[in-house]
């Protein structure tokens, strides 16, 4: 198998030959292939949740979603067609959002900046950062007293 006419393999595909070979060693040990499925899930987990908290800020809280989904589908197939799905909705809706006039668009970013707003305030963010300048308003502070 090679990559281009000089009948040389690439880097990228020598790596996931020696992958695929490390996990077929690995299926022959039932109880450490179980460990490592745990662990590939808690990982997946935690990255995924990570993305879906991030996703209203600014940065990449969808990219971060879809390394998530990426490493449980590594080794789960509910994760490789919910990640298949994702990828081709999150496209679907952001050619859509494009298409749509400066209002939307602008409306979008209003609604990403309130729901931001909104949670820095629930998790005492806004408290914090108004008294590192000086400024307490007791409307700042934390509905649910986190940052209290």
């Amino acid at each position: 198998m090679t990559d281009d006419d000089t009948g040389t393999e690439s880097t990228w595909s020598a790596t996931k030959r020696r992958w695929g070979r490390w996990r077929d060693r690995l299926r022959e040990k039932p109880k450490t292939e179980f460990t490592y499925r745990i662990v590939v899930g808690v990982v997946g987990l935690a990255v995924l949740g990570l993305g879906i908290v991030a996703i209203p800020y600014p940065g990449p809280g969808w990219a971060i979603v879809f390394v998530g989904l990426g490493i449980l589908a590594t080794e789960f197939e509910w994760a490789r067609k919910l990640l298949a799905y994702a990828k081709e909705r999150y496209d679907k809706v952001m050619e859509w959002f494009h298409r749509q006039g400066k209002f939307v668009q602008i409306l979008g970013g209003v609604l990403t900046a309130l729901i931001v707003a909104v949670t820095l305030w629930l998790l005492g963010a806004l408290d914090w950062s108004g008294e590192l300048v000086g400024i307490e308003y007791p409307w700042l502070n934390s509905p649910i007293g986190v940052g209290d």
